[in-house]
């Protein structure tokens, strides 16, 4: 039978024995049963390895952060770095603005400067802002440009250097690419004109 007892008719003896050996049995049994009830579970991987479900836990957070902050900087190259600072500083401006009272005094120094730089029609002082303006910027570096004959095109079309000397120095290359290119927009041309002559 299932519990381990003999089947069919047993004398009184043989029934008392068996139910020793049953309870001897099971007092043997009983602390690993006591043992297997508080024990963790032990999960393996496919080759039979012992897991660590906590340092998983970990690295999986740990890389969930690292490609969450990975697209946030995508995301935040995305919408470009110059309007990101732009929208920056204007908000920053209008926390300014908000900060300052709703009535604006004549000693007020930011509606000054505003009106200050503001250019009108008509000003005889602009000509000379202007000027200082024109000559303050002129003071900053600027890269030397060519200033001589109109030079030659290119199919690039790339100003000479500041030290070019004028002179054409090509196997004639592009000279023959313009002339193919406009030789071939005039056949078109003369083309159209003889389809559409009789309309």
């Amino acid at each position: 039978m299932l519990s381990g007892v003999k089947a069919g008719l047993v004398s009184a003896d043989v029934l008392r024995r068996e139910e020793q050996e049953l309870r001897r049995h099971e007092r043997s049994t009983k602390h690993l049963e006591e043992e297997s009830r508080h024990t963790e579970t032990v999960f393996r991987d496919k080759w039979g390895c012992r897991r660590d479900l906590a340092q998983e836990r970990l690295e999986q957070q740990q890389k969930a952060e690292a490609k969450s902050e990975r697209d946030e900087q995508y995301a935040r190259w995305g919408k470009g770095l110059a309007q990101g600072r732009q929208q920056q500083q204007n908000v920053e401006d209008a926390i300014k603005e908000m900060q300052k009272p709703l009535a604006r005094y004549i000693d007020d120094q930011d509606l000054d400067r505003m009106l200050r730089e503001r250019e009108r029609e008509g000003d005889p002082m602009a000509e000379f802002i202007k000027k200082r303006k024109a000559k303050e910027s002129k003071e900053k570096k600027e890269k030397p440009r060519y200033n001589g004959p109109a030079p030659p095109l290119n199919r690039f079309n790339i100003w000479p250097g500041h030290r070019w000397d004028g002179v054409d120095r090509s196997n004639g290359f592009e000279q023959q690419r313009f002339a193919r290119i406009a030789n071939k927009k005039a056949v078109q041309e003369l083309a159209y004109k003889w389809s559409v002559e009789d309309m």
